[in-house]
């Protein structure tokens, strides 16, 4: 059975590609989301295993946004893992690092480096 991602991130063209390259392996099952006021509706319908926030995002960041999951009791147990732009790759581990205690991937990602990290997050289910 196909795990569901749930992607958020502004930047339609980053979702488009991640979603083709998660789909690919055939592992995947990814909602993609561009305007973060919408995901956590769209996430309660989609009831996804795991969500990868941007964390800067107009209106709704992705801490915000990781806030609202885990008050959300559909949704508190979704792993949350964060992409940003604010680090660069050789700060953060191969499978990510922390912020508070979200894991976290320097964009751009690598499809290897994601695949690790959700394989993490998932406890390879």
């Amino acid at each position: 059975m196909k795990k569901r991602i749930l992607l958020v991130d502004d930047e339609a063209p980053i979702t488009r590609m991640m979603r083709r390259n998660l789909e690919s392996t055939g592992r995947f099952e990814v909602l993609d989301v561009n305007d973060p006021t919408q995901a956590l509706p769209l996430a309660r319908q989609f009831k996804p295993d795991l969500a990868l926030f941007d964390v800067m995002m107009p209106e709704k960041d992705g801490g915000e946004l990781a806030a609202d999951f885990k008050d959300d009791p559909a949704l508190s147990r979704v792993p949350v893992v964060f992409l940003t732009a604010i680090v660069s790759r050789n700060e953060v581990n191969p499978t990510g690092s922390l912020i508070g205690e979200h894991t976290f991937l320097a964009k751009p990602v690598k499809l290897e480096e994601l695949l690790a990290c959700i394989d993490a997050q998932l406890g390879g289910q």
